[in-house]
């Protein structure tokens, strides 16, 4: 069955001009991407979208790198998308990400890890719909 995913390329990852690098690896993992936008988001989105850490040690520092620069959002769209989308990705920290994946080849530390993804159905669906409304979602 087909499934969404959130995917945000990072501050970090913009800047360095890795967007391309990192679609291309989306697209040849198998995942199609049904939208996407270059964003720069206000510190209040950011906090809006990373609510959930809110009472985390490192949620203002989150938060100030998330809104550092743009991020550039896609949905994402393939069978089993979120656990695929994030064996892509790799581990958090990218010194223990295994090679080949996007955070062991571009990742700065596991601050500036250069991508997200959603972590399960419920969560992509809320954060699918925070970026995106139905009709940008095309395909």
């Amino acid at each position: 069955m087909s499934q969404l995913t959130l995917s945000i390329i990072k501050p970090d990852a913009v800047q360095r001009g890795l967007i391309g690098d990192i679609l291309k690896m989306i697209s040849d993992a198998g995942l199609k991407i049904k939208a996407m936008k270059m964003i720069q988001l206000t510190k209040e989105q950011a906090e809006g979208f990373y609510a959930v850490h809110k009472e985390r040690p490192f949620f203002n520092d989150l938060v100030a790198y998330m809104i550092s620069g743009p991020v550039v959002v896609s949905v994402l769209e393939a069978e089993g998308a979120i656990e695929k989308y994030r064996k892509l990705m790799g581990a958090t920290n990218p010194e223990q990400a295994e090679e080949g994946t996007i955070r062991k080849r571009f990742a700065l530390n596991i601050e500036a890890n250069s991508v997200h993804g959603s972590d399960a159905p419920e969560t992509a669906a809320v954060e699918t719909s925070y970026f995106f409304n139905q009709l940008e979602q095309v395909g």
